[in-house]
């Protein structure tokens, strides 16, 4: 049986938030979980569901976040470069877990992803796709699923970029699961995008 581990990405610094975007209340209650839920721990919640055996990636000396996290059922990795960018938090992520088949890369400000969409891009990689991705409507949004062939590159990623250099390496290897889950494409940047919530269907790529 493939192990498939998920890495939550919840170490950026917010800065367009104002801070301390990940814990951060939900104005409404969402899949299950009530209103006031952090955003970061709503996120980990709905990996954790769907994947036990999953990972969240903070800053060092981010206590109260990785407390959450932890207790919402995550393992945590701190990383000590995280404010080098996003692709260095998920190399430190998949390096970490480095014994694994394959891994799903969720955000921690995209809080309105259902554990069945992951579980659906998770059963995606072990029936042997190399790279998966939700699609809601035709858009390609989180998580993403990455097997094992892509380990080395995975784990040379630096910079902001997450890993957008990997899928555009290997646009014939992605293979796309449609949902009905308006959340593979809602992120949270500012205030107001955590207001308009789901309905939002704002799109980052990876």
């Amino acid at each position: 049986m493939m192990r498939i581990v998920g890495i939550l990405l919840a170490a950026g610094r917010g800065s367009r938030f104002g801070g301390d975007k990940l814990l951060a209340p939900l104005p409404e209650s969402s899949l299950g979980l009530p209103a006031g839920t952090a955003m970061g721990v709503a996120a980990a919640m709905h990996v954790a569901i769907a994947l036990p055996d999953s990972i969240a990636v903070v800053r060092p000396g981010d206590a109260q976040l990785a407390n959450g996290l932890r207790n919402a059922g995550l393992r945590i990795v701190e990383c000590a470069n995280a404010d080098d960018g996003m692709g260095v938090s998920l190399a430190c992520g998949v390096i970490s877990a480095c014994d694994a088949d394959g891994w799903i890369v969720a955000l921690g400000d995209m809080p309105w992803i259902a554990p069945s969409t992951i579980r659906a891009v998770a059963g995606a990689l072990a029936g042997g796709s190399d790279i998966v991705a939700p699609a809601y409507r035709g858009t390609r949004g989180h998580p993403v699923g990455f097997s094992r062939r892509h380990f080395a590159a995975l784990c040379a990623l630096t910079g902001d970029a997450g890993a957008r250099s990997v899928l555009l390496a290997h646009p014939d290897e992605l293979a796309l699961v449609d949902v009905d889950d308006a959340g593979v494409l809602a992120d949270v940047d500012r205030g107001s995008d955590l207001r308009s919530g789901v309905n939002g269907d704002k799109h980052r790529g990876v």
